[in-house]
């Protein structure tokens, strides 16, 4: 059993299944734990096949939910792009399954949620400047 990822030496690599409109999100054999996790929480479903014999790899793969229309999967796979690489990851993704209007809303979303916790509140950049400039005074 090839994968995908392995072959072209990526962290994930997202692809339509040939003659099928299933999307796959393919890791490296092995990978860790953290990054198929990521994929969980990023809309794809994980698909594990375990060794017939005691020994032999465990193959693990993530796919877009079957449920979803084919434009709902290129939104998912495009969506997931920045969140994969804020975090590190290599991500192949073919023209054909990337969608611009959603990788840009989800890279926006990511940039809005890493400035808010940055952002002071109102009132306490307030009273620490009125502080400051009696301390002036």
């Amino acid at each position: 059993m090839g994968n995908r990822a392995d072959d072209e030496g990526t962290d994930v690599e997202i692809y339509r299944k040939p003659l099928t409109d299933t999307v796959h999100a393919d890791t490296p054999t092995g990978a860790p734990e953290q990054l198929l996790a990521l994929l969980d929480q990023l809309g794809f479903e994980r698909n594990t096949v375990q060794p017939a014999g005691p020994s032999g790899p465990t193959y693990v793969w993530h796919e877009a939910p079957a449920h979803l229309g084919e434009d709902e999967k290129k939104q998912l796979a495009s969506r997931a792009v920045p969140a994969l690489l804020m975090a590190g990851y290599v991500v192949h993704i073919p023209d054909y399954l990337f969608d611009e209007a959603a990788y840009r809303s989800a890279a926006a979303q990511i940039r809005a949620q890493r400035l808010a916790p940055a952002v002071p509140a109102p009132s306490a950049g307030a009273s620490s400047r009125a502080r400051s400039s009696r301390r002036a005074v």
